[in-house]
């Protein structure tokens, strides 16, 4: 300072010295731009000598400075404890002199191609605001607030993550040569360009200065196209790569891809850490399967040469690592951002040997050879991100420091007594922490000793500035002995307390669930859940649109000891289901099983609305389309599928003009709608969709000749639940409401029907829930309802009405006519409701059946409706009705129920009780019918003065058809509706 002030003052003296010269000058010649002329360029000499001696300054007091740092790092590196305090005290300095701006600052989230729901959005989010980021979402760099030029040029924000698809425009945006200090970005700028593909080489490998440098990796490892098990090492890397020589048995084997994780944590100088877990893939394997590396590497190799094929792993990436930096340090991708990070993906192929090759290099993590990539490989993915959001960005601490401010540790300000500058100080404060807390990483580099494999030493030979030269191999010492230092530390630790790998697997471990939350509930396809998912919510809504069938559910919990159940105490863990049309209900239970008694901590519930078919409603100009089965199942290969046109039809009207009525329930037919365009599904009036029989059709009764027809007889229905869908479907038609219903398992009576009339007797079968040899008999079953339902009459009167979805087969027919003629009763009317579509999507917990079984289905169905009719039974073919529609079921995980029974939300008057079908295969028109959205569903119970209602367009067809057959003759006789 003093030397300062003497250069100002002699600055000034010499100044004032010249003006008077000039103005003796100006006196003799008074000439103006002469004297302009002289003042400018006296000014300008003065000015380059003053910045030439502050310049000399500053140049002796940094060589003392430095040569004061090169010392005291020389004497840190024999006291690495010493080294670990300092860092520690200074980083604690740091959280104080920033605590009162924000604990960790604002973190942004570039969401790019993802949906703000997304999980993988959620995650970042959730544990970014766990770590006391306040976090902000934008699609784009361009359309982010808080990255704006005119909001001082994006300097307020500390965390930048650049999600995919947004990356190109981080990398316009973000100025990454001058970064703001504790600035961090999830992009590493020369990465993105030196593992580029040009032309199936990569980039880095294109460079001058890697001539005659082996680098055990395929030209073709960047390329987008390139699968990790395709190609094979060039003759340089088999000479490099000698196989083992040593015994070895069969599961020693090392014949496998395996993809490694690493964080490079920093690019200049390089810092790097490897995931424990990878994705292996050996030659006997069809998927991949995630596990950890040290216990890969030991199974096959053996505690010894693990070790090694792990040394030489961290070799093979550390070198591609360092060559890619080492050609860009003359390109134009020079910025420099020291806290920012890169993800990244090494895929190597072992074939026999200790060392192995780099088939494949991704700039982000990716799980593509797992079985189900789209969701094992997401779930994996974001485990392995929380990884690495927690090591990155360590919690705030939320216990005050006593610190001093502004306090001098020598020449330098704050305990910064390694006069590093401060981004390289903070870059040793990261590193110590990651060596300190690495949780599920272990250091990739730089290790001790620095390995010397490449031909020069990246850092050691980058070109520096006179600025830089002083300091940078101090850091690169001090980072290395820091790796040296806590590698001996944890190795100390391990053999002082010495664990199995069962002890240290929590998943091995039976504990107590102490927090019975849920991490996150992964599905598939992603649902957008109201609300967004929080451990602490418990019931969350979602949409799907109507092609969704399926959803896939898969809840994680917060802890391995909580254990997860879906529906039930013994539910799966993880589970498709089936989501019908409308409400669909999912209990995920969050258990303790670590007692005898396993109890249920907390329960999650999930309701899943599923959308109509989209419709359009009917105009004038309109062609009538048809269809006997959907392109999305093909039950009849010999028949087309979708929609087809039909030649001369322009109203449904004459789609049902048909000249006689039909002799049995399965008369051949279609579905017809009317559409704008038989290509296009989604112009169609699906509120008008009918059944048309091909040549006949079947009468539609009104209510007072159904109550007519129905007047003393007793029908009686023996079968499961499709079975019971049409009898309640009767007895609302008769009744016009349906007061009585009930989920009936076994034998139920029904006497209030048609004013005491009609009788309607239920009998369930099969009882698949009971063990197989406790199950009645389809005899016994039967012998029982015919008992139940007494006094009956051997004669048409009496009906009795057989079927389900798949259980039915020509032995139940066979039996039907035994017992019937054993207990008087041939001459009742049988009618045999035949298979129907079920159980035909991939669905846990049970039976699925694929193409080939669904296929064979309509051969079965064939063969019982022939031999029914030459019994003289009745039949209804439900499965050429079903297969056409088999996406519009409903709740049930069998997909197989094409009704449903509701309560009524008011009571209905007798004015409107009245049904008024429009057609066969539209629904009652109902004031209930007409809510729209998702709808609460309840639980219905006969209770007095309820009302109920069932709907399901499918059930509608085949139970009219029903009522039709048991009613044919008077139909005849009456007046006939055609439908």
């Amino acid at each position: 300072m003093v030397r300062v002030l003497t250069l100002s003052r002699n600055v000034c003296a010499e100044v004032g010295m010249l003006f008077r010269g000039i103005w003796a000058l100006r006196r003799r010649c008074c000439t103006g731009p002469l004297l302009l002329l002289g003042i400018a360029v006296g000014l300008f000499y003065h000015t380059v000598s003053m910045h030439r001696d502050r310049t000399e300054f500053k140049s002796n007091q940094r060589d003392q400075r430095n040569k004061s740092a090169v010392f005291d790092y020389k004497l840190l590196l024999k006291n690495p404890e010493r080294l670990v305090s300092l860092l520690e005290a200074s980083q604690a300095d740091s959280f104080v002199r920033h605590s009162k701006r924000s604990c960790a600052g604002k973190a942004i989230i570039l969401t790019g191609q993802h949906a703000p729901t997304d999980t993988e959005v959620q995650l970042y989010q959730r544990v970014l605001q766990q770590q006391g980021y306040r976090v902000d979402q934008a699609r784009y760099a361009e359309t982010s607030a808080s990255l704006r030029q005119d909001r001082r040029d994006g300097r307020d924000w500390s965390v930048l993550i650049c999600l995919k698809g947004s990356e190109k425009s981080c990398l316009r945006k973000i100025n990454f040569a001058h970064p703001q200090r504790r600035q961090r970005v999830n992009i590493i700028p020369a990465f993105a360009g030196a593992f580029l593909d040009m032309g199936g080489v990569c980039r880095f490998l294109t460079d001058s200065q890697l001539t005659g440098v082996t680098l055990p990796i395929l030209p073709s490892a960047c390329a987008f196209s390139t699968s990790p098990q395709e190609g094979t090492p060039n003759a340089a890397e088999d000479e490099r790569r000698q196989p083992i020589t040593h015994n070895r048995s069969a599961n020693q084997d090392l014949n496998a891809t395996v993809n490694v994780y690493v964080l490079v944590t920093s690019a200049t100088p390089l810092t790097a850490f490897v995931h424990r877990t990878a994705l292996v893939k050996t030659h006997l394997d069809k998927t991949s399967y995630a596990t950890e590396l040290q216990v890969f590497f030991r199974e096959r190799l053996g505690a010894d040469l693990s070790h090694r094929a792990v040394e030489h792993m961290n070799r093979v990436i550390s070198d591609i690592l360092k060559a890619a930096l080492l050609s860009t340090k003359e390109s134009s991708y020079t910025p420099r951002c020291q806290l920012c990070f890169q993800l990244m993906t090494f895929s190597l192929r072992y074939n026999s040997s200790l060392h192995p090759v780099v088939v494949k290099l991704q700039t982000d993590l990716h799980f593509d050879g797992m079985k189900d990539p789209l969701f094992d490989g997401q779930i994996a993915k974001e485990y392995m991100l929380e990884d690495v959001l927690k090591l990155l960005f360590p919690a705030c601490s939320s216990e005050p420091v006593e610190q001093e401010d502004n306090k001098n540790y020598g020449d330098c300000e704050g305990p910064n007594g390694l006069c590093l500058p401060p981004d390289e100080m903070n870059l040793l404060q990261q590193f110590n922490q990651h060596l300190k807390r690495p949780g599920p990483f272990q250091l990739l580099y730089p290790i001790s000793p620095l390995p010397d494999d490449l031909h020069h030493d990246l850092i050691q030979t980058e070109s520096l500035s006179a600025q830089d030269y002083g300091w940078r191999p101090a850091l690169m010492a001090l980072l290395q002995e820091l790796s040296l230092y806590y590698t001996r530390k944890h190795q100390t630790e391990s053999l002082d307390n010495p664990k199995s790998p069962e002890a240290s697997d929590p998943l091995s471990r039976k504990g107590r669930c102490v927090d019975p939350h849920l991490r996150q509930l992964y599905t598939d396809p992603p649902l957008v859940l109201m609300p967004a998912f929080n451990a602490l919510e418990k019931e969350y809504r979602a949409e799907v649109p109507f092609d969704v069938i399926t959803v896939r559910i898969w809840p994680e919990p917060v802890s391995p000891h909580c254990h997860i159940h879906l529906d039930e105490h013994r539910g799966p863990r993880m589970a498709n289901y089936p989501v019908g049309l409308g409400n669909s209900r999912i209990n995920i239970l969050v258990m303790d099983e670590s007692e005898a008694e396993p109890v249920v901590m907390t329960i999650y519930t999930l309701h899943i609305y599923r959308e109509s078919r989209p419709s359009l409603p009917m105009f004038d100009e309109y062609v009538m389309c048809s269809f006997v089965q959907d392109c999305g199942l093909v039950v009849r290969p010999d028949q087309p599928c979708g929609l087809e046109p039909i030649p001369g039809m322009r109203s449904s009207e004459e789609a049902q003009a048909s000249p006689r009525l039909c002799l049995s329930g399965d008369e051949p037919g279609r579905w017809v709608v009317p559409c704008l365009s038989c290509s296009d599904n989604r112009t169609c009036d699906w509120r008008e969709v009918a059944w048309q029989p091909d040549s006949c059709y079947h009468p539609l009764l009104d209510q007072p000749q159904l109550q007519t027809c129905m007047t003393d007889r007793r029908v009686l229905f023996i079968g499961d639940s499709t079975n019971r869908g049409m009898m309640y479907y009767l007895m609302e038609r008769v009744n016009t409401t349906l007061e009585d219903w009930d989920k009936a398992h076994d034998t139920i009576v029904y006497h209030n029907l048609n004013q005491g009339r009609t009788i309607v007797s239920y009998s369930y079968y099969p009882q698949f829930w009971l063990p197989k040899a406790q199950r009645p008999t389809f005899q016994r079953a039967l012998q029982q309802l015919l008992e139940r339902s007494q006094p009956l009459e051997n004669s048409p009167q009496t009906v009795l009405v057989a079927g389900g979805v798949q259980w039915l087969n020509m032995n139940h027919l066979k039996t039907i006519q035994q017992v019937l003629e054993r207990e008087g009763l041939e001459k009742i009317m049988v009618v045999v409701k035949s298979l129907g579509m079920g159980f035909h999507l991939p669905v846990d917990g049970i039976r699925s059946l694929p193409l080939n079984g669904v296929q064979e289905l309509y051969n079965v169905n064939k063969n019982i409706l022939e031999s029914a009719k030459h019994l003289g039974y009745e039949v209804i073919d439900t499965l050429s009705i079903t297969m056409g529609r088999y996406k519009e079921f409903l709740q049930g995980r069998c997909a197989c129920h094409f009704h449903e029974v509701y309560k009524l939300p008011f009571p209905t008057a007798a004015s409107q009780r009245k049904l008024k079908i429009l057609r066969l295969g539209g629904e009652s028109r109902n004031p209930a019918d007409e809510q729209t959205g998702p709808r609460e569903p309840k639980e219905p119970s006969s209770q007095p003065g309820v009302s109920y209602h069932v709907k399901g367009p499918v059930n509608a067809v085949y139970s009219e058809i029903l009522l039709s057959r048991m009613c044919v003759n008077h139909a005849v006789n009456g007046t006939i509706r055609q439908q």
